[in-house]
């Protein structure tokens, strides 16, 4: 007991210092020492500070240094900084592009009348405004073969190009967001930061070091559900340029992150895995995605133990006595379908590893629920189940007995959805229509299968068998998880998903409270917590 409570106790502390160590390097971000004497030599002034008169300019190319020509699509010709604009341009496509090809923006912050190409105080980025990906396989109507609008442009595709579904096309982002620092920081050359070094240009104006106003391209913005396939017949696609001003600390924040995100695609992260870290960060305040990140420590940690106790509780575990075989056999079945549909649904694999390795846990669980006993005879399995006591057969009566009146209630309504969806909504294949139909079964009516306990835990007036621990580590993820539902963009059945698993739980505690644990009485070990509590020493030698 003292080694687990001082592992436990371990871990604990690690959390707490990585959650300070986290907190340390996040203020180093957001701050930047100032150059505390303006007329000191180290000192880097702003060049906006002179409220210079500024052009926006915007010009596509084929190639990132405009080697082989260029496009003006957008101008700002009185380019004020502190003024938040949006404009809508049509961009005219090149053939390249059209045949799969790439197509470059090159964003251009100069002296108002003067060409960005000729200014030697200009500033300029590069982006991509296309991206590779893997089109959306087609959905039809299962009944009545209805094609959706994206299979139909499949059908008008070449009969050779059937393989091509399978290759990565070219994508059009239809996005562009620009920021500059508006604010009158003044650098301290000694302590300039590493991560606007790159962003900064810097000239001599007479005794003073002046730097060029920060341009900043936010590619975190450039959202998977904002893209837009490019075929051989588009000619010009719409582009929203979008410009804001953004602070020095929060500058500095989103590099790093845009950073981070541009590392896992180097990693073989693909525009779809990408997409759901920049969610995070793109679709929260930045107050909420402070407490994201609070609540994420916690809820990894809570993770962490409730695993621990769980699969010591388990491990332990040899009776199964008062816990319901069928809610187990439920929890196994109820991962794998999840775990099938975010594989078909191409999920990031931030999500799909967890709910694999899940699966895995649940199935040993089943094993050790059922005492089954796998003996290899070559390649050849074989099953052997262990036999139940009493206790263990009136456990499995009453789980029969709830399953039974459950059934009345559970079959007709996900039979009823899996009709509904089938008539009314499209699919990929009938494969996905059975896991779809699944997984909202496990989604909508999941938590009835936790009933069964409770009507265990009910005829047996008693909660002792329960993992309680592992149970209150699980509960404060469920109340975590309710945040989550606010905070993080999931689907409508996912959150009710999460609410719904606080009614069971709050139930779990009024039978806690209902059938408190006798000491006296002996557990599934055959021990009780008198002898347990009583002091293990030496026998006495009369």
């Amino acid at each position: 007991m003292f080694q687990k409570t001082s592992f436990t106790t371990l871990i604990v502390g690690v959390f707490a210092v990585y959650v300070l160590h986290t907190c340390w390097v996040m203020y180093g971000i957001v701050y930047t020492k100032p150059c505390e004497n303006p007329k000191f030599d180290n000192c880097i002034n702003p060049y906006l500070a002179g409220k210079p008169r500024l052009q926006l300019s915007i010009y596509t190319a084929l190639r990132p240094n405009a080697d082989g020509g260029h496009t003006l699509i957008h101008k700002e010709e009185d380019f004020d900084v502190e003024t938040k604009f949006e404009r809508i341009v049509n961009v005219s496509l090149p053939k390249k592009t059209c045949k799969n090809g790439t197509l470059y923006a090159m964003v251009f912050v100069h002296q108002a009348g003067m060409s960005p190409w000729q200014d030697p105080r200009q500033v300029h980025l590069v982006s991509q405004l296309t991206t590779y990906m893997i089109p959306k396989p087609p959905e039809v109507s299962l009944i009545s073969a209805e094609d959706a609008p994206q299979a139909e442009q499949q059908k008008r595709k070449p009969k050779g190009d059937d393989s091509a579904v399978d290759r990565p096309v070219s994508h059009w982002r239809s996005h562009l967001t620009l920021n500059v620092v508006s604010e009158d920081f003044i650098f301290d050359r000694d302590f300039l930061p590493s991560d606007v070094q790159r962003y900064l240009r810097v000239f001599q104006n007479g005794k003073k070091r002046v730097y060029l106003p920060l341009l900043f391209v936010d590619e975190l913005s450039n959202r998977v559900k904002d893209l837009m396939e490019i075929n051989s017949t588009s000619t010009e696609l719409p582009l929203t340029i979008s410009y804001d001003t953004i602070s020095l600390g929060k500058l500095r924040f989103w590099i790093h992150m845009q950073d981070a995100v541009y590392s896992l695609q180097q990693f073989g992260f693909t525009e779809k895995d990408a997409d759901e870290i920049k969610g995070i960060f793109v679709e929260t305040n930045l107050y909420f995605l402070a407490l994201t990140f609070f609540v994420a420590a916690f809820h990894l940690l809570f993770d962490f133990l409730a695993f621990k106790h769980d699969i010591s509780f388990w491990k332990q575990k040899k009776s199964m006595v008062g816990m319901s075989s069928k809610a187990v056999l439920w929890r196994c079945f109820s991962t794998i379908v999840i775990f099938m549909y975010l594989f078909d649904e191409q999920t990031s694999l931030l999500v799909l590893i967890p709910a694999g390795v899940g699966s895995m846990i649940e199935v040993w669980k089943v094993k050790k629920a059922f005492k089954i006993q796998i003996i290899w005879k070559g390649v050849k399995p074989t099953f052997i189940f262990g036999k139940s006591d009493e206790s263990e057969r009136r456990t499995v009566e009453y789980d029969t007995l709830a399953m039974k009146y459950l059934s009345y209630l559970l079959y007709p309504m996900c039979i009823g959805g899996a009709v509904y969806a089938l008539v009314f909504l499209r699919y990929k294949s009938w494969y996905s229509w059975i896991i779809n139909s699944l997984v909202n079964g496990v989604y909508a009516f999941g938590f009835l299968f936790m009933l069964p306990q409770l009507f265990v835990n009910y005829k047996f007036k008693s909660v002792a068998h329960l993992p309680w621990k592992a149970f209150m580590y699980k509960a404060f993820n469920t109340f975590i998880d309710d945040i989550f539902a606010f905070i993080i963009t999931m689907p409508t059945s996912h959150r009710l998903a999460c609410f719904r698993d606080d009614v069971v739980f709050l139930v779990y505690l009024y039978q806690r409270w209902l059938y408190p644990v006798d000491k006296t009485r002996m557990n599934e070990y055959g021990l009780s917590y008198n002898e347990e509590e009583k002091p293990k020493g030496k026998a006495h030698i009369d």
